[in-house]
């Protein structure tokens, strides 16, 4: 393939000291007029961002668009390229991130946020105008940068002109290069220069602490310049700044992704003052990871950690971690120090650690939520995933995570153009969607900025914060939706119209409150207030995050809503049900009629049980508690061992308890029914058959009745008068198999004289040699000296 030549003349420049990417533009040129994309290798430091880019000016007649993973890095990007060209930002290059913009007629070369060119797709799927696009610092795989690429490589397809340039300090190029039909991969020379890298050995302290005494030990040795550092997040920062802002000599600036431009420019720019150096301890998370260049940096202080946010399908919640950096982002960071001058690099882990650590981050399309990825492509008619040729393929649970929140979102094709006009997750585009239906769009559009911005407000109710006058930084979001969304004029507000509306981007965050600080999220996990307690029952749980050094996750915002709008709103998602319930205070069976979203109980009623349900549940419990509590023992242990004796079936206690608890409801109506559970358990295993085989008492020869003993592991066996057997010589005998019955001779003191299953033989043998002690132990008895 061959690249219309067609050139535009470029401005002749005279700020542009020597970079050792220069040495390769010529085959970076030259590659690109053969084939149509490219890989390029080079190292922090070598000038790849503010020198590839302009000088594909010339080998295109269209624009050049250049996608930044950072705002920051787009606009100082954008700057140093048009000071390089002897111009300002807005002439032949310009920058377009979010909030900010600065474009003219002239621009052709514009430095954009990855997100920027993904919304222009939307309204401008050839990309018209554009030949060249370039994908810097590639190796931090965001989200918008994977989709890019995708949707890139399948322009080429229908545009082969269209020229593809990925590059990066720290990229694995093989897979790339392959990905794009195995083009070619350029290397540049390494940093210019040198560094000199020192690993602390491993501390207990506070990382603060550990900021702190790295900044003294740089000052100890006579460091003088400015003194960058690597921390995983703005509370890290806000902690360092207290802990250094008594150091002499220097003045410590935040620098991270919630800062307004200007804030940001304070930290990496020179300062405006003429005559003034200012030393400075800028305390940065990974925003000044790539494409930054801090003038006047030669130190680098490195924690080694990151503020990661990940996502879980299985609980549908965001996550928060701070994770060790890679050995690719470690190289990253080092780069900074030896921008402009030989530089230090203190890490604050050990040389071991880094060795341990992954050789890249896994990209974010296998650890972040895909609904706003997920959201474009539904708006672009892109139906599948699989209609893209993917670098990385998303994982399937994430991918049907998020279209499952989609759907709910009712974010069908019509819909989902309508949401992905807004640069705000499709949770956030649904409520300014919806405000706007509701005649609430200015107040939604508030709301909307607000949660997206994740500011954290000293009110946790969405309303008493949206009530508190709004920081310079969210009344620019504020003012940006309300010119993208133009709302109707609001005379007053409707609260109840904008709850419903933040109902209706979050249905599966609804909550109930319970006991103390915590919630009940529908998903059915338990969740915990952050702030103060709210008044109402129900809410929305709007920012709530996962982390591992919290037991439960934590929710910080939230909105009231009424059990009665999810009728309204998600009728299909309410269902009626009816279960039965044990009421312990009481002992009896209920049945709790109830409506139920998802997993909360919306409303319940209590009334009795079915007589089946009841005696189902009934029969059950009183088993757990024990037979005993309503039958006599003895007598249930009597009548088992007559069935064993019998050979008959174990006694079916439970079904015979079961048929007892029918028409009944509680413990105490089975108490006044247990008389009738031996009756009823006779009846069910045959009591005339068993009478007959194991009856419970025979006749004596006198015509005394005697109960017939039965026990485990003894013969069954009767007991009487020595007297009551006089004149008996066969011993009685029970069962089918004409078994003798032992027979327990007593005496006047109801205590057994003799044992025997021989009767005769007891009369013949030794009643003669008993009768003497007896007739004198008891002389008042008559004991007879004639046998039986």
């Amino acid at each position: 393939m061959t690249v219309p030549g067609h050139c535009v003349p470029i401005k002749r420049v005279n700020r542009k000291p020597a970079l050792p990417v220069d040495a390769i533009l010529p085959g970076v040129l030259e590659s690109l007029r053969t084939t149509p994309s490219l890989v390029i290798e080079a190292p922090p430091g070598a000038g790849k961002t503010t020198r590839v880019p302009p000088a594909l000016l010339g080998l295109v007649p269209g624009e050049v668009i250049v996608l930044e993973p950072r705002r920051i890095a787009a606009r100082l990007a954008a700057r140093r390229v048009a000071w390089e060209m002897n111009e300002e930002a807005g002439e032949t290059v310009g920058y377009q991130v979010r909030f900010e913009e600065k474009i003219g007629p002239r621009t052709r070369l514009r430095f954009v946020t990855e997100g920027i060119l993904n919304r222009r797709f939307l309204t401008d799927p050839t990309l018209k105008g554009v030949d060249a696009v370039v994908l810097d610092e590639f190796h931090e795989r965001h989200l918008d940068s994977d989709l890019a690429l995708a949707l890139l490589k399948r322009l080429q397809r229908t545009r082969p002109n269209l020229l593809i340039v990925v590059m990066s300090a720290t990229l694995d190029a093989g897979p790339i290069a392959a990905y794009l039909g195995n083009c070619p991969v350029l290397r540049s020379e390494g940093r210019l220069y040198p560094l000199t890298i020192r690993h602390i050995p491993y501390s207990p302290e506070p990382l603060h602490i550990q900021v702190r005494k790295a900044v003294a030990t740089l000052n100890a040795e006579g460091h003088t310049a400015n003194i960058l550092t690597f921390l995983p997040g703005s509370a890290e920062i806000r902690r360092a700044m207290r802990e250094c802002e008594s150091l002499p000599g220097l003045t410590v600036l935040p620098l991270h992704g919630d800062l307004t431009p200007a804030e940001q420019d304070r930290a990496v720019l020179p300062s405006a003052l003429p005559g003034f150096r200012e030393r400075k301890l800028i305390l940065a998370t990974n925003v000044a990871e790539s494409s930054v260049t801090v003038q006047g940096v030669s130190a680098v202080i490195d924690s080694g950690l990151v503020r990661r946010a990940t996502y879980s399908p299985w609980t549908g919640l965001p996550t928060l971690e701070i994770g060790r950096i890679s050995k690719a982002s470690a190289t990253q960071r080092a780069g900074r120090a030896g921008r402009t001058g030989p530089g230090q690099v203190l890490r604050l882990y050990t040389e071991n650690d880094l060795f341990l650590r992954p050789g890249h981050d896994t990209p974010e399309i296998a650890r972040t939520d895909l609904s706003h990825l997920l959201l474009t492509l539904r708006a672009m008619k892109i139906a599948h995933l699989g209609d893209l040729d993917w670098l990385d393929a998303p994982p399937a649970d994430a991918v049907a995570s998020a279209e499952s929140l989609l759907d709910r979102l009712g974010a069908n094709a019509a819909m989902a153009e309508r949401l992905a006009r807004y640069p705000l997750p499709p949770r956030l585009s649904r409520i300014v969607v919806e405000s706007l239906e509701r005649g609430v769009g200015e107040d939604g559009c508030r709301a909307a900025a607000l949660l997206g911005l994740g500011a954290r407000s000293e009110k946790s109710d969405l309303l008493a914060a949206l009530d508190l006058p709004p920081d310079p930084r969210l009344r620019q979001h504020i003012e940006q939706l309300l010119r993208m969304a133009r709302p109707s004029k609001q005379d007053h507000h409707n609260d109840e119209a904008l709850l419903l509306a933040i109902l209706s981007g979050f249905p599966d965050r609804v909550a109930k409150r319970k006991a103390g600080k915590q919630v009940l999220l529908a998903s059915g996990i338990t969740a915990e207030l952050a702030g103060e307690v709210p008044t109402y029952e129900f809410m929305v749980a709007l920012d709530v995050e996962d982390r591992k050094e919290n037991p439960m996750p934590l929710v910080r915002t939230t909105a009231r809503i009424e059990p009665d709008w999810l009728l309204d709103l998600f009728s299909d998602r309410v269902e009626e049900q009816a279960t039965i319930v044990w009421n312990r205070s009481n002992d009896r069976v209920e049945r709790v009629s109830a409506l139920v979203y998802e997993k909360l109980v919306l409303e319940e009623t209590r009334g009795a049980a079915s007589e089946t349900e009841a005696a189902d549940m009934l029969a059950a419990k009183a088993l757990e508690v024990g037979i005993e509590q309503f039958v006599d023992r003895a007598t249930l242990e009597h009548f088992t061992m007559r069935l064993e004796f019998a050979g008959f079936e174990p006694p079916d206690i439970a079904g015979t308890l079961r048929e007892l608890c029918l028409g009944l409801q509680s413990f105490g109506d089975l108490k006044k029914a247990s008389p009738n559970f031996m009756p009823l358990l006779e009846e069910r295993s045959n009591a005339r058959l068993l009478n007959e085989v194991a009856p419970l008492s025979i006749r004596l020869k006198n015509g005394r009745p005697t109960k017939v003993h039965y026990e485990q592991g003894r013969p069954p066996w009767i007991a009487s008068r020595l007297q009551d057997f006089w004149g008996m010589r066969d011993t009685p005998k029970i069962g089918p198999d004409s078994i003798p019955l032992t027979v327990h001779l007593l005496g006047p003191n109801q205590r057994a004289l003799q044992t025997t299953t021989d009767l005769a033989g007891f009369w013949d043998r030794l009643y003669p040699q008993l009768r003497p002690g007896l007739a004198r132990k008891y002389p008042k008895h008559q004991w007879p000296e004639k046998k039986a």
